[in-house]
């Protein structure tokens, strides 16, 4: 009997002891559970608040590359993906750290906005890398064309001068120009008052670039009051783009080589003592003149 009641005591207090280690076990593991699960929530709370400081960042860059571009489509697409950005945010800001579920499928979407963003900030450096190479290549462009404008308009101006110049050294020339009296017997005379012809005589001279065949030359004889002595205001010519009055004209052809000329103007009037001055007109230009002193 008292080895039964022996046996029943050792029984009971094995179990008791089982049943307090089984006790310390499980509070003891439930105390680790517990502090797995703050430390889990400490983590996801970390990772949560990096997400929103990696969206925030993500935002700022949107904003700063919406500014380093010009493309109409490449800026629709940022506007697009700046609003799925936002509300990836405002997400975020509204999950709580215990939400595992929610947290881990932002943070998938975060890899993806990450990934997009990284994706146009190599495209949008990469156009701005050609804009730049295109600017370049505008700016050497201009430059050539610069270079080549002044290159045509050197060369234009050279042109102009040599024109000008050959245009000058076509010119006849009119020299020895002399203004001589003549009375009626045919004698030279000064005096303006005993004379009857007022003789003009000069020589064409040789211009082997001057055009040759039948031109014209008109004569101006000009009195000492600057009154032109002509027998008819109808008899004109052109000059710089206005008709003139002339006193003489003669027909002769040129052949490029020396042309003596005398032209002959019949006074008809009374006429003052003074310097008289004549000039010849050829082609268009003024190509000689001569002056005298005549006496009364």
């Amino acid at each position: 009997m008292k080895d039964r009641k022996r046996t029943a005591i050792i029984a009971l207090s094995t179990v008791s002891v089982i049943l307090l280690l089984a006790g310390a076990y499980f509070w003891t593991a439930l105390q680790n559970s517990k502090a797995q699960n703050q430390e889990i929530q400490e983590l996801m709370a970390l990772e949560r608040e990096e997400m929103l400081n990696d969206l925030t960042s993500a935002q700022l860059q949107y904003d700063e590359l919406m500014v380093r571009i010009n493309n109409d489509s490449l800026r629709i697409k940022l506007e697009r993906e700046q609003v799925r950005t936002q509300q990836l945010l405002e997400e975020l800001e509204h999950v709580k750290s215990t939400s595992a579920a929610e947290i881990t499928r932002l943070k998938k979407e975060l890899r993806t906005v990450r990934a997009v963003l990284k994706n146009y900030v190599i495209q949008i450096d990469s156009l701005n890398r050609e804009n730049e190479s295109l600017k370049k290549e505008n700016k050497a462009v201009r430059n050539k064309y610069k270079e080549a404008s002044q290159k045509i308009s050197s060369l234009s101006e050279e042109k102009q001068a040599l024109s000008e110049k050959v245009t000058l050294a076509s010119q006849l020339d009119a020299t020895g120009v002399q203004l001589t009296l003549l009375k009626k017997n045919g004698k030279e005379t000064r005096s303006i008052k005993h004379a009857r012809q007022i003789i003009i005589t000069f020589t064409i001279t040789k211009n082997v670039t001057a055009s040759t065949g039948d031109k014209v030359a008109y004569i101006r004889i000009m009195q000492p009051d600057q009154e032109l002595l002509t027998k008819s205001t109808g008899n004109t010519f052109a000059y710089e783009n206005r008709k003139i009055e002339y006193s003489i004209r003669r027909k002769f052809e040129y052949t490029g080589e020396s042309h003596d000329m005398t032209l002959y103007w019949d006074i008809e009037e009374t006429l003052k003592e003074g310097e008289y001055n004549a000039y010849i007109f050829v082609d268009g230009n003024m190509i000689g003149s001569g002056k005298a002193m005549f006496e009364q």
